[in-house]
This record gives C-alpha cells, structure tokens and sequence, in this order.
C-alpha cells in the first residue's frame, strides 16, 4: 500500500476512535475558544545579482554575467476545524510559481527560501499540509493558545503530548527560531531561516508524510518523527518503508538572561535512502558511468538503497532587549552520502541580529543582519572537484574555500496587512568555489497575510 493511503487510513482509524471516545466521556470540560481558523498568505520576491569574476563555469554554475530579474511567487489558504476535544485537522492548499536565480543552482546557500529547487515554473496549485493533529494531557493545568496558522484557538494540557499525522513540512516542527525562521518575512537565505547542514526530509516544494510526536512541558519540549523521504534526489514522489525512511529528534529548553527569554534546541537526525556515497560518485566520475551520476544529480531513480546519512544540529534565539534579539546556528552531517532533499551544506555556522524600528518611530518594521560560513566533507569536496554535479551544485571543476554569506534586510509594516522587504546579500565563493565570484544579490518583496 502506499503510503498516502496508509495515512488516509490512519487518520480514518484515529477519527472513529476518538469520537467513539469522546462520546462515552460526556460532555467536554474544557470548551474551544474558536472551531475554525482561517488564514491566507500571498509572497513575491524579485532577486537580481551583479555579474563578477568566474574562471569557468558548469551546469549548475551561478551564472557569472547579470540575468533578467528572476520572480517567485507562493500563496497559501490555511484552514483548521476542531474535531473533538483536544485535536484539530488543518489543510492547506497552495500555489506557487516562479523561478530563483540561475534556477536556484549555484549557491549552497541558496538565495531564496520561496524558490523551490526547480528551474522556471507555471503556477501550479497543490495540497501543502493535510494533517491530523491530537493533544493529550499530562497534567491538570492549562493554557490559552491563541488564533494562528494552523492552530485553532483553544485551551489545552499545560503539559501534554502532541500527535501530528498526515502531510506537512517537518520543518514546522523543528529547528525554530523566532529570528531567523521564515523566509516570507525574515531572511531569504535558505541556511539562515533553516540549518543548512540538516538534509531535512522533503518533496521539491519541501512537504513529507509521517508522523510527529511531542512532549511538551512549561519549560521544555521534546519532539521525535518518522517520515517519507524522496525516491529520487529532490523529487515530487516521496517513498516510506524499511529501507527510506528518516527519523529527527530535537530537544527544546527555555533560557533566561535577567527577565530576557530565549531558548535553545538541540536536533539529531538519521536518513535511510536510495542516495549513493560521493566515494561511489568518485568511482562513477572516472568510469563515466552516466546512470550512478545522473541518480547523484536528481535526474535518475537508483535501483538499490543503501544511503545513510546523520546529522546533528544546535539552534538558540536570545532576546536582549524589548527591540534587539540575537540567534544562532550550528549543524554538521557526515558528507558521505549523496545531498537527497535540501542543500549541499554538510557543515555550517550561522548567526545574527533582529532589530526593531522602535527608535525611528517604526515599532512594527525589523532590520536583519546575519552572517553565514558553509562547508562540505572531504569525500562531497572531492567529488565535485573531479567534476561531478549535485543537484543544487557543480561547476566541472573546484578550488574549494568556504562559503560565506552576508545578508541583510529591512522589512516595512505598511498596513495591517501589507510588508514590503528590501534584501541584500554579499556571496563569497559560491559553491565553494574561490575561482568564482564575490557576487552582490539585490532582492525585494511583498507579503500580504491575514
């Protein structure tokens, strides 16, 4: 069976357990602040970048001369409806369209977190999230969560596990960060709003199937999944069973310096997949065997499994002022297996600033500052300086360095409804590459949510 249709019938189980439940247990004590919950968001970004140095270039080169404008485009309709007493189901249809520059290839810091990794596209709708959500209690205190995305007002269990199943993006669970996490409003750069080094599980539009467990108390949190992952390297099909499936497990605490919160996050993950080891590519690369090359590139299914890929992650956000927070970033994973699902980043270090426009009398507007330094495995390393090509990376040849990253951004509450972002990041050696750049990338957006 495959395993949407396992999960339809999951979820189908679960409902007619817990009405069944909830039915004998009488009438709820603890009555829903809201039943539904609606909201709807719409992103445009235009992105153009200078041209710059390059001793030569390959298939997924950021091209070196200045291109046409590239524009993206995603909206989305969040819905919930409460079911029964402690559990919500949320659907999210979604459009998106577009293209990032260069066809998002280039940068392993890619320039543009609403740029999937695909070349020019027409608009296309689809089914971002259908997930099923179920809180259990742990203890007898309670709180108010208030109207969101995806979140229907409610009282719930203080303490309480939580029970996600169905599609959604592991990253709406994970490797948070109330600085540095969502690219429609904060930073563009995929390995500041997410851990670069994390191949998070994901379709090209960034979406799996699974399931999410969560413990959480007042003052930490613990989440643990299991989910689909892609049978082809940055694919739209996603596989589950005994030999691809990747499982991620975070562990969240408060911190407290003076009366200023924060909290850090610790996150390890394990990924079994079709992905060959870059030894393999090595081996693929001197014997000009196409297919192991084009499987390693995205553009071929591997007829084995065998890729096992760890990683490990930390993630803190600190306030240090009612209008100044500060976050940061550390991941590593070991670089032997081929990249499946999110960007060529096996080491990366990233860190920066939040500012409020309290002092210019613009309290609702953020200035961002970051800073990024990104790096692969020795094996990742050698494989693309004999030549070979990923799927986000690849410029025939490497004089390897680091990638490092600067961005900066102001974001301008217009209305209630309406944000309009002036972004500026400066790429040095990009792909890892000192024969190529530095490169200047002017971006702008607007966002509509309510």
């Amino acid at each position: 069976m495959a395993i949407k249709q396992k999960i339809i019938a999951a979820i189908v189980v679960w409902f007619s357990f817990m009405k069944m439940t909830v039915a004998q247990s009488g009438a709820d004590s603890l009555p829903a602040a809201s039943k539904w919950t609606f909201h709807f968001q719409a992103t445009v970004i235009g992105q153009k970048h200078s041209g710059f140095r390059s001793l030569y270039r390959g298939d997924n080169s950021l091209a070196d001369s200045v291109e046409p404008t590239a524009v993206s485009l995603t909206a989305t309709l969040f819905i919930g409806r409460k079911l029964w007493k402690n559990a919500a189901f949320y659907f999210n249809p979604e459009i998106s369209g577009g293209k990032g520059l260069s066809s998002a290839a280039g940068v392993a810091g890619a320039l543009n977190g609403e740029t999937y990794r695909v070349g020019a596209v027409q608009p296309q709708v689809f089914i971002a999230r259908a997930y099923l959500q179920q809180h259990f209690r742990l203890g007898k205190a309670n709180e108010y969560i208030s109207d969101g995305v995806n979140q229907v007002a409610d009282v719930v269990p203080s303490r309480r596990i939580t029970v996600s199943i169905g599609k959604f993006a592991i990253a709406d669970f994970y490797d948070n960060n109330a600085y540095g996490k969502d690219p429609r409003t904060q930073f563009f750069n995929w390995a500041i709003w997410a851990n670069g080094a994390w191949d998070y599980p994901a379709n090209t539009r960034g979406y799996t199937e699974g399931v999410v467990v969560e413990l959480i108390e007042p003052k930490y949190a613990v989440r643990i999944s299991t989910v689909a992952v892609p049978r082809i390297a940055n694919y739209h099909l996603m596989e589950y069973n005994v030999h691809a499936h990747s499982e991620t497990i975070e562990f969240e605490h408060q911190l407290r310096i003076g009366q200023r919160t924060g909290k850090i996050r610790f996150l390890a993950s394990g990924t079994y997949s079709r992905a060959p080891s870059y030894q393999q590519g090595l081996q693929a690369v001197a014997n000009k065997d196409t297919f192991l090359l084009n499987v390693i590139r995205g553009l071929s299914e591997n007829t084995s499994f065998g890729g096992r890929k760890y990683g490990l992650g930390m993630n803190i956000d600190q306030e240090l002022s009612d209008d100044i927070g500060l976050f940061c970033r550390l991941g590593w994973n070991d670089g032997k297996y081929a990249t499946w699902a999110f960007t060529e980043i096996d080491r990366t270090l990233s860190g920066g600033l939040a500012i409020k426009g309290t002092k210019w009398k613009r309290r609702n507007d953020v200035v961002g500052i970051a800073g990024i330094v990104n790096g692969i495995s020795p094996d990742h390393r050698n494989f693309l300086a004999a030549g070979g090509y990923g799927f986000i990376l690849g410029d025939g040849r490497l004089n390897y360095g680091h990638e490092a990253i600067l961005e900066t951004y102001y974001n301008a509450q217009l209305n209630k409804f309406l944000q309009l972002t002036f972004d500026y990041q400066f790429v040095n050696h990009p792909g890892y590459n000192k024969d190529r750049g530095p490169v200047h990338v002017f971006g702008l957006r607007g966002h509509i949510m309510f």
